[in-house]
């Protein structure tokens, strides 16, 4: 893949090179992986480095400065810009576990973002970029959460963001968590608020997780195997019809 830099002064590509450097290697382990285990044949033609600013107000206008299309990867590298986007989350309400977490995550805990971007890549997803992509976001959404942790923090760390994702669910359910988990679609991301459009990360996160580790002995391969069969069969009910999720979303 080719590396982009989009910034406006050379003292932010300066103060964002060396984590640039060590994502570029992290990733290439990564992307072996994938094409191992999980089908990835074609990457992304470039990643563009950038600020949040560009990110979110010139190359797009959704409020998460990490996203992917079928050529290319954008991502800010910046630790310190994620860490206060995170707090954002919050929207002012005070949580001190959570507030701590997010005051000390590492560079590891954003490199997920940036492998979770090219997770979408993976030819095990049905859905092509320029889909509407309507009726299983969640499920590909969910799986890149979840593999791009699963697969690069240790269990620790991967405890610990599930833990407080977790909390997040509780701590926003009232508010942003009143639609079914199928309603996560393309036009959730023209919502104004960051916390609505990450609430639906964190359930879908949850739900993979879920499936995985509780429904599925751990083996991946055979929830992607059931979300194929509901493709083949025609997608006659919702994918968590299909899979049986109604109980367990109502303890979310």
């Amino acid at each position: 893949m080719k590396q982009i830099f989009a910034y406006e002064t050379i003292e932010q590509y300066q103060k964002n090179i060396q984590t640039t450097r060590y994502f570029v290697d992290k990733l290439e382990i990564y992307r072996q992986l994938l094409e191992k285990e999980y089908e990835l044949h074609d990457i992304p033609k470039a990643i563009v480095w950038t600020s949040e600013e560009i990110a979110t107000n010139i190359f797009s206008n959704v409020p998460i400065p990490a996203y992917t299309n079928k050529d290319s990867i954008y991502m800010n590298p910046n630790l310190e810009d994620w860490r206060q986007l995170f707090l954002r989350q919050l929207e002012d309400q005070q949580h001190f576990e959570i507030e701590r977490y997010y005051k000390t995550i590492s560079n590891d805990h954003i490199f997920c973002i940036l492998a979770h971007e090219l997770t979408h890549h993976s030819d095990l997803f049905l859905d092509e970029f320029d889909d509407d992509r309507m009726d299983s976001i969640w499920f590909e959404e969910g799986m890149c959460e979840y593999l791009s942790k699963k697969l690069t923090l240790n269990e620790n760390q991967f405890n610990e963001i599930a833990k407080i994702e977790l909390e997040l669910i509780h701590l926003f359910r009232d508010k942003y968590g009143k639609h079914s988990l199928d309603d996560f679609g393309t036009a959730s991301y023209e919502s104004e608020s960051l916390t609505s459009i990450m609430y639906d990360y964190w359930r879908s996160f949850q739900t993979i997780k879920f499936l995985v580790e509780e429904r599925s002995n751990n083996n991946v391969h055979h929830v992607f195997e059931v979300y194929h069969r509901w493709n083949k069969e025609g997608r006659k009910v919702s994918l968590t019809q299909y899979f049986s999720l109604e109980n367990f979303l109502n303890t979310l």
